[in-house]
């Protein structure tokens, strides 16, 4: 399957079919309106205000994505195989790099005491970010800018959810242009979940939490006392 053909882009809005899609400017808004309210979430101390913000990015994003007449598969809902293989292969090599990158930085530090009994709940998580990233912020940016930009637009904003911690928002970006392009390909944000997930908890648990400060982000990382 060709390179360029690897593109779903989707007609937003039932309520616009009969004038068109919605205009370039308004689905911009719906970004940043929903990346608005998770730069919220991060950047406010545990509290209503935190909450309130976080409960409203999850509701917002669910609307916008069923009010939306992007068919399941342009979500990256129905091709659970679809290009499973790589995108695990690549998952496996990555982890292996870190645990390796891990063992040679111990000097630096002890990594993260990860109880695991908590990993399926990052798991989880972790799939939710995917839904949130690709099935919400990558298909809109395809239909801005195209298939290809949307990787690095995507890419950018779920690193910038990750300042103020230098490592992990190198980390994120890094991460992101790989998930976004895989997406872009293949349409799956299952595979996508796990390796996000495994890549997540092998950062947590390799390299030093010095650095990390638990994987905090926004507020959290400033506030950390390890």
């Amino acid at each position: 399957m060709a390179s360029e053909s690897k593109s779903f882009p989707c007609v937003l809005y039932s309520s616009k079919l009969k004038s068109g899609a919605p205009s370039d400017t308004r689905i911009l808004l719906e970004i940043a309106l929903v990346f608005g309210l998770i730069l919220v979430a991060v950047w406010t101390p545990q509290g209503h205000l935190n909450s309130t913000a976080g409960l409203a990015a999850a509701f917002l994003t669910i609307a916008l994505t069923f009010l939306s007449v992007c068919s399941p598969g342009e979500l990256g809902l129905t091709r659970p195989f679809s290009g499973a293989a790589l995108t695990l292969g690549l998952g496996a090599l990555l982890v292996m790099v870190i645990v390796a990158v891990g063992y040679a930085t111990r000097s630096l530090g002890s990594p993260q005491a990860l109880p695991l009994n908590r990993a399926w709940q990052y798991a989880i998580w972790a799939l939710v970010q995917e839904f949130i990233l690709q099935s919400f912020i990558y298909v809109r940016l395809e239909l801005v800018v195209g298939s290809r930009w949307a990787v690095l637009g995507a890419a950018c904003l779920f690193a910038l959810a990750h300042v103020p911690s230098p490592l992990l928002t190198v980390l994120s970006f890094l991460g992101a242009l790989l998930f976004c392009e895989m997406f872009r390909r293949y349409r799956n944000i299952y595979t996508l979940g796990l390796v996000h997930a495994a890549l997540g908890l092998t950062i947590a648990s390799s390299l030093p939490d010095q650095l990390l400060h638990h994987m905090r982000v926004g507020i959290g990382f400033l506030v950390y006392h390890g």
